[in-house]
């Protein structure tokens, strides 16, 4: 049997209204009364109709989350970070997925769900400014992720070109000359060229080489592509001895590569990711990855969908969430029988 309001009230001694403000978080609650109704609460397992509390506002509690690559594990850990964010606001996350494609994201951006939602989070892939920019709907649209566009929409990303020269920075400092980039797009795509750039500017800083022969570009970025970009660079003549990949399932392909041409990882070539998923920490040889701050960018996002449902941010955000390199054997090697190396920067 469902426990009301009413039934709380009752066993509490106190008015139907008093245990509406404690439920709904009431300010101006004395801690003896709030304590009183919540005992009451957890006595009879009393669950507020969440639902209805979100339509009394004019609000369905749904927040879609659009994102191009649900087999990507960085977005499944990003939308994990989303969904707990939103449930911790009592919002439920419906998930898309547009596979990247303009058509898609099209579709979502201009509201064929806007009945059902009160704000879309967008990590587009394809979508140019004037397809943001003609958009009717007013239900509130944060962007994810690195393509940059001039239109009155939050934006929550991280540094791109700072994480890339990190990553490079470090592999630098353990002596490696000659590091190799895999995963540069062949088609358009601002997350790869940031990263490139990145690899780029830190290389020329220290005086190293940067040329087209240590890029092996791909059309995906997913494991088969790591590995096969890896044999390319092997093949090619030229014998980097480090390599930073785009992401780390392309890492984690290029050092399957390494393994099955006795190729030795990080003696004779050091191998470091990007976005830190769990596959990499538990990979045979534990891979150092740039860690972007995904719970940030989740509690972020969510925060400022709910923030433009209050009207309480009238300017468009840019907001840059964190980052920190997580090193580990793939970089550093093992150090001893019991247990690897690892360390944040």
């Amino acid at each position: 049997m469902r426990v009301s309001l009413r039934d709380v009230a009752a066993h509490a001694g106190v008015s139907v209204k008093t245990v509406s403000n404690v439920v709904n978080d009431y300010q101006h609650v004395t801690p003896a009364m709030r304590a009183r109704v919540q005992r009451s609460i957890d006595a009879l397992g009393y669950r507020p109709n969440l639902a209805a509390r979100h339509l009394r506002k004019g609000r369905t509690g749904i927040i879609a989350l659009a994102l191009p690559e649900l087999g990507n594990p960085y977005f499944a850990e990003l939308a994990a970070a989303v969904i707990d964010s939103a449930a911790a606001h009592d919002y439920t996350v419906l998930l898309d997925h547009t596979g990247g494609r303009r058509e898609q994201e099209l579709l979502v951006c201009r509201g064929f769900r806007a009945r059902v939602i009160d704000g879309l989070i967008l990590s587009p892939i394809e979508l140019e400014a004037e397809d943001l920019g003609d958009r009717a709907e007013n239900v509130p649209l944060v962007l994810l992720g690195e393509r940059e566009y001039d239109l009155p929409y939050d934006h929550i990303a991280i540094d791109n070109v700072a994480a890339a020269r990190a990553a490079v920075r470090h592999l630098i400092g353990l002596g490696r000359r000659e590091v190799a980039f895999i995963g540069a797009r062949r088609g358009r795509s601002e997350p790869a060229q940031l990263r490139v750039r990145g690899w780029r500017e830190e290389l020329t800083a220290a005086g190293l080489p940067s040329d087209a022969g240590l890029v092996a570009a791909t059309d995906g970025w997913g494991h088969a592509d790591g590995e096969a970009a890896m044999i390319r660079l092997l093949d090619s003549g030229r014998r980097p001895d480090a390599v930073f990949a785009y992401n780390d399932p392309m890492a984690i392909g290029a050092m399957r590569a390494l393994h099955a041409r006795g190729v030795r990882v990080p003696e004779d070539i050091a191998v470091a990711g990007f976005d830190d998923v769990v596959e990499g920490r538990f990979a045979a040889v534990s891979l150092t990855s740039v860690s972007p701050d995904k719970e940030a960018i989740g509690r972020l996002a969510v925060e400022s969908v709910l923030a433009r449902l209050g009207g309480r941010t009238p300017a468009p955000r840019r907001v840059r969430a964190g980052h920190r390199l997580a090193e580990r054997e793939s970089t550093l090697g093992r150090v001893g029988a019991f247990g690897a190396p690892g360390r944040d920067t």
